[in-house]
């Protein structure tokens, strides 16, 4: 029986061996391989790819192995970016690690210690029963339930809080369906499912994610024309909903709950409720202090006299004041989960690597370039399967800088109006179901611990297909029925 447990045991060593060494390799070829032909845009326009930009390709596909395959932990992967870009000379060592304490790295952070607040308080079981005597005890219900109120609540804040806040949510109520520490498909589903529809969720308005703001400054720098609040919600609530849904029904169908329903939970769930009492002096603080950085987050987009205020400033004094009340204290700063931290840190180093060198833009040309000639309809996709695939990569911010300007360049030759490629690309870029670097809700979840990076990646691929799928339905239907202009007139 040893004999047999050692050799099991020998056989995972060479795998992992194996995948290992399968990111070095990748890194070398593309590093040490001879300059790489220049990008060149209809315009007749030449992005050559430097030895920096080749370097940066070479570090992307490092890290992009080790995060998928897990063969060291992922935040360590993420020091690797940085160590490589420093060591190879891709950018500065100044430059590669100034971006592990970017402002969005810092927003995960206030935004997990909201979650933490949620849970030490007591929120989160308060919320989490009262929603389970609301849906009651089918699994599948349960499910359609987090999904409804995670996606709801990104219209009105960024979705990297609301995975912090929904996180100990589900914790609490997956503590009802199974009292084991291992993963089970209902908790795959619950956790996941929270990263993918607080995607989908995020495209609807504004406030949800920052991408939106920044793919209107190009849209209206390149096609000259403006985008109201309300009419990119418009067009994106029913492709934001129709998407929840049918990641809902995913799920059900590629992991379903093990149990169809949970005897006895309503009552439970009631009862619990109840044993907790009135709401204790550091919930309330904590409601008050959460509330009001979501009012004013909120309010920005709206009051010009707030426009200034940084956001992660703004949720960075929600974490001072956490302390400073009492609601928290060293213990529960140590107990922080730096992993995740670091996975979006080296995330935003290789995303700001590409961005820099030029990487990105070689590709974004060389891929939109393939289907300048295309039908309209093959190129709106392609252009959207490209930012889909930037933007697990790297961040959808980014995605939407590299590939939007140069889609809406190509577009008029192809009589694509520059309105379908906005929405098309924002879409997708709200979307990354495939890697746990693609969007801090999908790190967020990652600490489940019910998943595993690969299994993220394989049940991503269903889901992104379906993604796909409805977004060019909409293209194709939905959206000019709406009056969205699609093609151009003559």
């Amino acid at each position: 029986m040893h004999d047999v447990a050692v050799a099991a045991e020998s056989r995972l060593d060479w795998k992992r061996l194996c995948f290992l060494l399968i990111g070095p390799i990748l890194f070398a070829i593309v590093y040490y391989a001879p300059p790489w032909a220049d990008a060149v845009d209809p315009m007749g326009k030449h992005f050559p790819l430097s030895k920096e930009a080749k370097g940066a390709l070479a570090v992307f596909l490092w890290a992009g192995t080790w995060w998928v395959f897990e063969v060291v932990p992922i935040g360590v992967t993420s020091l690797l970016i940085g160590v490589l870009q420093a060591l190879f000379m891709v950018r500065p060592a100044k430059v590669a690690f100034k971006d592990f304490m970017d402002p969005s790295v810092l927003f995960i952070f206030g935004s997990v210690v909201i979650g933490m607040v949620f849970t030490k308080t007591g929120l989160t079981r308060r919320l989490a029963y009262k929603m389970l005597v609301i849906v009651g005890e089918k699994t599948s219900n349960i499910l359609l339930g987090c999904f409804i109120v995670t996606a709801a609540l990104t219209h009105i804040m960024a979705h990297t809080a609301v995975a912090a806040t929904m996180f100990p949510l589900l914790v609490s109520i997956y503590s009802l369906y199974s009292e084991e520490n291992g993963p089970t498909k209902f908790g795959k589903a619950m956790f996941m499912g929270m990263a993918y529809v607080a995607g989908a969720g995020s495209i609807i308005t504004l406030l949800g994610a920052a991408r939106g703001a920044v793919a209107m400054g190009f849209f209206n720098e390149i096609a000259h024309k403006n985008v109201s609040f309300f009419e990119l919600t418009y067009y994106m609530f029913p492709i934001g909903w129709v998407m929840v849904f049918l990641l809902w029904a995913l799920f059900m169908v590629i992991c379903p709950p093990e149990r169809k329903v949970i005897p006895g939970l309503k009552e439970r769930a009631k009862t619990l409720a109840a044993q907790l009492g009135p709401m204790t002096r550091n919930e309330i603080v904590a409601s008050i202090i959460v509330a009001s950085t979501i009012l004013l987050m909120s309010l920005k987009s709206f009051v010009p006299a707030l426009d200034p205020l940084d956001k992660t400033a703004i949720i960075l004094c929600s974490t001072i004041l956490f302390f400073v009340t009492g609601i928290l204290d060293l213990k529960d700063l140590e107990e922080i989960p730096w992993n995740v931290i670091l996975l979006f840190a080296g995330a935003m180093s290789i995303g700001f690597c590409l961005w820099e060198t030029g990487a990105a833009k070689w590709l974004a040309v060389n891929w939109l370039t393939l289907f300048q000639k295309a039908n309209w309809f093959i190129f709106v996709l392609s252009m959207s399967f490209f930012v889909l695939v930037m933007t697990n990569f790297i961040m959808n911010v980014a995605a939407i800088a590299i590939s939007l300007p140069v889609a809406l360049v190509i577009a008029p030759y192809l009589g694509v109006a520059p309105e379908v490629i906005f929405y098309a690309s924002l879409v997708t870029a709200g979307m990354p179901f495939l890697l746990l670097v693609g969007a801090a809700p999908n790190a967020i979840a990652y600490e489940s611990k019910q998943f595993t990076a690969g299994e993220f990646f394989v049940y991503g691929i269903p889901a992104s297909v379906l993604l796909m799928v409805i977004l060019g339905f909409f293209v194709a239907i939905v959206w000019p029925l709406m009056g969205m202009p699609v093609t151009l007139k003559g």
